[in-house]
């Protein structure tokens, strides 16, 4: 039986001790360590790794970062899985033995990762409905052919931190019994359409234009640094769901300005009423810039920031749940454990 390192330890790692992998688990690897067990294993830095393995899974949505880590500490490549893309198929590549591996499973999302349907069961499965089609207008035809592979042993459905994060808005919103919103840069296909599910109307605000017409969604094409559109103290219910830690850092067309999303914070609390509520979320955890991406921020900054406002929950949504009513500093130096952890603040006025 192979011995087996996985590294990582968010959801990635998570779906791929779900799915089963062949071979005995020795343990986890972290990047930067902040652990010493997970899910009954030890967890190991990059200078303690056992001298005994057959192979790292990079179960792992760093893949670029953990190519060059294993580059620079000298580690065989060939010993290395990835699961997740690079600019090629890099590491172990002999596809028998990452069959053997990793499992019937989870080789099928490697296949659809990497687009390898032939080697999934996706040729089995045609010559099978061959066999036993009867219907003329319903034959394979290959020009027809739309290969889909990773939903196969996929759950019935995902929940993800934004899910999360857009069911906590939305909620709070909706019990204030409020018909009028205004949202920054929020998620419309879910935050945004829970509220227009229940007639309240949305003013969305965002640098780029929205062409399409929907019943209860006006647009605002503005600069949400400035907001010189919204007059002062007229706001009172707005959101920001993952959207300003973006902001100044050039992603979404905006200009580059390293003050961008303190400007924005500093406009936001000049616009609310007294008695105006705040819903914003962003990414929390180790303070820093990951260019051009997003921000990540301690809580403390958040909360600091906002000092014209009275915090009335913070709470967090990661890993697939929610964590309410969070002490400011616990994450203050939580790198990213695999995935991100969005920090949900309520503030009012």
């Amino acid at each position: 039986m192979k011995k087996v390192l996985i590294w990582g330890t968010g959801a990635i790692a998570k779906q791929v001790l779900s799915n089963g992998i062949c071979g005995e688990l020795l343990g986890f690897i972290q990047s930067e360590k902040s652990m010493d067990m997970y899910d009954g294993k030890s967890v190991y830095g990059l200078d303690e790794l056992p001298k005994e393995y057959d192979f790292i899974i990079a179960a792992n949505s760093f893949s670029d970062e953990i190519y060059h880590t294993c580059c620079r500490k000298k580690l065989p490549l060939e010993k290395v899985l990835f699961l997740r893309g690079i600019k090629s198929r890099e590491g172990l590549k002999d596809l028998t033995v990452i069959r053997e591996v990793l499992g019937e499973k989870n080789f099928t999302n490697y296949c659809a990762e990497f687009g390898l349907k032939e080697e999934s069961f996706f040729a089995d499965d045609i010559k099978k409905y061959t066999e036993l089609n009867k219907r003329e207008n319903f034959r394979i035809q290959e020009k027809y052919l739309w290969p889909i592979i990773w939903e196969k042993y996929a759950m019935a459905g995902e929940v993800t931190n934004y899910f999360f994060q857009d069911l906590w808005a939305a909620n709070k919103i909706l019990h204030t019994g409020v018909k009028v919103h205004f949202d920054i840069g929020s998620r419309i296909d879910g935050f945004i359409a829970h509220l227009l599910a229940a007639d309240v109307d949305v003013t969305m605000i965002d640098v780029r234009e929205f062409p399409l017409k929907i019943a209860h969604l006006h647009t605002m094409v503005d600069d949400a640094t400035t907001l010189h559109q919204i007059p002062d103290n007229s706001i009172e219910s707005m959101s920001a769901l993952c959207s300003l830690e973006h902001f100044g850092l050039g992603r979404y067309g905006d200009p580059v300005n390293p003050e961008g999303c303190f400007e924005c914070f500093k406009n936001i609390q000049k616009k609310l009423k007294k008695g105006g509520r705040l819903y914003i979320s962003v990414p929390i955890g180790k303070e820093r810039v990951e260019f051009n991406a997003h921000r990540v921020f301690n809580a403390s900054t958040i909360i600091e920031c906002f000092s014209s406002l009275s915090l009335k929950e913070f709470s967090c949504a990661a890993e697939g749940r929610i964590e309410y009513d969070v002490d400011i500093h616990k994450y203050d130096q939580d790198s990213h454990n695999g995935e991100y952890r969005y920090g949900l603040f309520f503030f009012v006025k």
